[in-house]
């Protein structure tokens, strides 16, 4: 029989050491006793059973005779693992135990699973070596097990290790095994040694799949590596891996958040000359991008080529082009915009709703702006701080003092905190209509409320 010989990586466990674990007595109800435990598996109970039904279950089997099987105790084992409740799995595998109801391979890795989630690896590991004393082999299923315990235990290198000794041994890590040190490895800040371990089990002629490369590809642009996202693309299509929409959309929207809109723009082009359909997800990435850019003569075309396509837009995509056309100073295109996207019964959020108040009080339109105010409340979106600060910046502009401090005490009420862009406003406001007494009562109330000002805030003060 093939040892397994991870003892020179971990030290050995000591199945003895375990800490007594809590009695069954406090737990569950028992369940009613015309129907037994059988008909109870036949019924399928064990796909919406709750914790304490699950423990009464488990309190009539055990007081079955004869036991019931241990394909049966692992169901249930199983279903409340999948609870998360852990803890309770535990105890429940050391009372089988202790009425001498032998484990197979299935509940030791079960138990094994419990304690790695549970952060108690020693204790794990001490039922890794009963099982093999027990002569039972690790399969793929332990090891992974063993593989997550480690990579949250703050044990990385002892999880990679495990992932050679496994291929040296015979064991073909799957997906689950990649993803688990790929997300162990990004959990301690080392991309770089994600993209290696892809490299190495390649070499070994073990192919990561599609979903392994994702995750890696996922983890490198949360971190902003783009190159290195890019340059992983390209080993996937010199081994045949065919990136879909979701890891293009990943790339794409990584090289948008970090300020690379002709790469994201570039790599559109080569997704769909591959014969790959941007989404909805696409499109919006790039519209925002672009928006953000004040490219919206760009960004609009895109948005053409969506609805060509039949891509319907969604309320990220419209409000996203609402603002650039507001920025821009075109509100009437951006409130044919907004009529469009009512018109496809896409519900604004509170970004389009600002957007649109500022680009009426840039025009000095504020009764419309008032209008959008009330209406986003009847609709139950309740303005912010930026849509308060707006509608008072447009108040003041058109010299309406009074109406504008009445929002800030409107705002105030709801508990909302001005910001420095609302004292800001209200400063200088106050100043140009004259009123610098006030407007040095609400600088001492900003500073009064920590809240940071800014150069313009102390050029008026």
């Amino acid at each position: 029989m093939m040892r397994f010989t991870y003892w020179r990586i971990l030290g050995k466990g000591n199945p003895g050491t375990a800490p007594p674990l809590f009695s069954l007595c406090s737990w569950g109800r028992a369940l009613s006793s015309i129907i037994d435990y059988r008909d109870k598996f036949r019924n399928g109970i064990l796909h919406d059973i709750k914790l304490d039904d699950a423990v009464a279950l488990f309190s009539e089997m055990v007081q079955s005779r004869p036991f019931p099987s241990i394909v049966d105790f692992s169901k249930l084992l199983s279903g409340i693992a999948k609870m998360k409740n852990f803890d309770v799995v535990i105890s429940l595998g050391e009372q089988m135990q202790n009425l001498g109801i032998a484990h197979n391979l299935y509940t030791f890795n079960i138990l094994i699973n419990c304690f790695c989630r549970c952060s108690q690896l020693s204790l794990a590991l001490a039922i890794l070596g009963k099982m093999m004393k027990l002569g039972y082999e690790p399969d793929i299923v332990t090891l992974n097990s063993l593989l997550n315990g480690f990579c949250h235990g703050n044990r990385i290198a002892d999880a990679v290790a495990l992932t050679d000794q496994m291929v040296e041994m015979g064991y073909q890590p799957n997906a689950v095994t990649f993803t688990t040190l790929i997300h162990g490895l990004f959990l301690h800040n080392k991309a770089s040694e994600a993209v290696a371990l892809v490299d190495r089990m390649v070499r070994k002629g073990c192919q990561p799949d599609l979903f392994t490369y994702g995750v890696v590809v996922n983890g490198i642009c949360k971190r902003g590596d783009t190159d290195l996202a890019l340059n992983l693309l390209k080993k996937m299509e010199a081994g045949k891996i065919e990136a879909g929409v979701v890891i293009y959309n990943t790339i794409i929207d990584a090289l948008c958040k970090y300020k690379h809109a002709n790469d994201a723009l570039n790599l559109f082009n080569k997704m769909e000359n591959k014969g790959v359909s941007p989404d909805v997800v696409t499109y919006t990435s790039l519209i925002s991008c672009l928006c953000n850019y004040g490219r919206w003569s760009d960004a609009s075309r895109l948005l053409s080529d969506m609805i060509e396509n039949e891509i319907n837009p969604n309320v990220v995509t419209f409000s996203a082009l609402i603002d650039a056309f507001v920025k821009a100073g075109k509100l009437l295109e951006a409130e044919k915009l907004y009529e469009e996207m009512v018109k496809r019964s896409i519900v604004p959020d509170i970004f389009t709703y600002n957007s649109l108040i500022n680009g009426f009080c840039m025009h000095d339109r504020l009764e419309e702006a008032k209008h959008m105010f009330e209406f986003m409340a009847s609709k139950r979106c309740l303005p912010n701080v930026v849509t308060y600060s707006t509608l008072m910046k447009g108040f003041f502009k058109c010299k309406k003092v009074e109406e504008g401090m009445e929002l800030f005490r409107e705002m105030s009420q709801r508990g909302l905190v001005g910001n420095t862009v609302t004292y800001t406003t209200l400063i200088q406001g106050l100043f140009q209509v004259g009123d610098y007494e006030n407007a040095q009562e609400v600088f001492k109330q900003m500073v009064s409320s920590r809240v940071p000002p800014n150069i313009m805030t102390t050029a008026f003060c």
